[in-house]
C-alpha cells in the first residue's frame, strides 16, 4: 500500500512538471515574435535591395545618342553649377553675380530632368564626377583650383573666359543630340541649351570687351 502511494506521487509529479513545461513553452512571448521579427527583417532587407536596383525602362522612345547626351551633359552641368557658386564670394561685379545665378537656376533643374529621363530609359541616375574625362568644355581640376584662388577683376575675367569655353562645349554636345537623338524631351532640352547658353556667351563676350 505504501509502495503504491509512492508510485502515484511520482507519476503525479511527473505529470505536473510536463504541464508546467508545456505551459512555459506556450506562454513564452519570445519564441513566436522572434520568428516573426526575423521574417520581417528579411522582408525589409529584400525590399531595400529591390528599391536600389535598376528599374526597368518605362519608355522606349530613345536611342543611344539620347542616353549619351544625358549622361555626358549631367556632369557638364554639375561643373557649371560649381563654377557659378564661386562667384558671390569672389566677385564684386553685380552683372556677373546675376549671370552666375542665372546659370545655376537654369542648369540645376535641367540636371534633375536628365536624371528623370535616364531613369525612365532604365539607365539609372547619372554621375556628377565620373565619365567626363576629355569632354568638350570641361575644366580640369587644376583649372578649377586656379579659379578658386582668384578674386576681384582677375576672377571675373578668368571665370567668364572659362565659362565661355564651357558653354561652347555644351552647345557642341547639344547640337550632336539634335542631329542624332530621337527622344523629343532630350532634343527639346538640347535646343534650350543651345539657345540659352549662346545668349550667355554673347553677354560674356560683351562684358569682356569693356
Amino acid at each position: 500500500m505504501f509502495t503504491s502511494r509512492i508510485k502515484f506521487a511520482v507519476v503525479a509529479g511527473t505529470a505536473a512538471v510536463a504541464l508546467i513545461a508545456a505551459g512555459c513553452s506556450t506562454d513564452d512571448p519570445s519564441s513566436t515574435p522572434a520568428t516573426t521579427s526575423t521574417a520581417s527583417m528579411s522582408g525589409m532587407d529584400h525590399g531595400a535591395a529591390t528599391s536600389t536596383a535598376a528599374q526597368p525602362a518605362t519608355r522606349s522612345d530613345f536611342n543611344d545618342a539620347d542616353v549619351t547626351f544625358l549622361q555626358m551633359m549631367y556632369p557638364h552641368h554639375a561643373q557649371a553649377v560649381d563654377m557659378a557658386k564661386l562667384v558671390p564670394s569672389r566677385s564684386q561685379n553685380q552683372q556677373l553675380i546675376t549671370l552666375a545665378k542665372n546659370v545655376e537656376q537654369a542648369q540645376a533643374p535641367e540636371m534633375q530632368q536628365m536624371t528623370t529621363l535616364l531613369e525612365a530609359f532604365g539607365k539609372g541616375a547619372p554621375s556628377a564626377t565620373t565619365g567626363h574625362e576629355g569632354m568638350a568644355g570641361m575644366m580640369s581640376a587644376d583649372q578649377m583650383k586656379s579659379l578658386e584662388a582668384l578674386s576681384g577683376p582677375d576672377f571675373d575675367k578668368q571665370w567668364m573666359q572659362m565659362m565661355i569655353e564651357h558653354h561652347q562645349g555644351a552647345i557642341a554636345m547639344a547640337n550632336t543630340e539634335l542631329a542624332s537623338g530621337t527622344n523629343a524631351d532630350a532634343k527639346a532640352m538640347a535646343q534650350a541649351i543651345v539657345t540659352g547658353q549662346q545668349a550667355e556667351i554673347d553677354q560674356m563676350n560683351t562684358m569682356l570687351a569693356r
